[in-house]
């Protein structure tokens, strides 16, 4: 009597940011995982300190070691740097 439960856990944050990249639709995140995929495939090139804590922020919360909120914090200041508008 064995049974599978295939569960989707998904990290989210407790409100959503909104940011606009590049010439796109402005565009609601609401966790680390979709963080993650915007900093990983659609960021602007010029990458600095910020977005390399964002992404080491996002990871540590989807991987259940570091707090949501801190990675949406770290997120939103990567967003200011690279001035991305909301």
């Amino acid at each position: 009597m064995n049974e599978i439960i295939d569960a989707d856990f998904c990290v989210t944050w407790q409100s959503p940011v909104f940011v606009r990249i590049g010439n796109g639709m402005r565009e609601r995140l609401d966790s680390p995982d979709a963080a993650l995929a915007a900093l990983l495939h659609r960021w602007p090139s010029s990458y600095g300190s910020e977005y390399e804590v964002a992404k080491r922020r996002c990871v540590d919360a989807i991987a259940s070691h570091g707090s949501p909120e801190l990675a949406r914090r770290a997120f939103v200041e990567a967003a200011v740097a690279a001035k991305l508008r909301a």
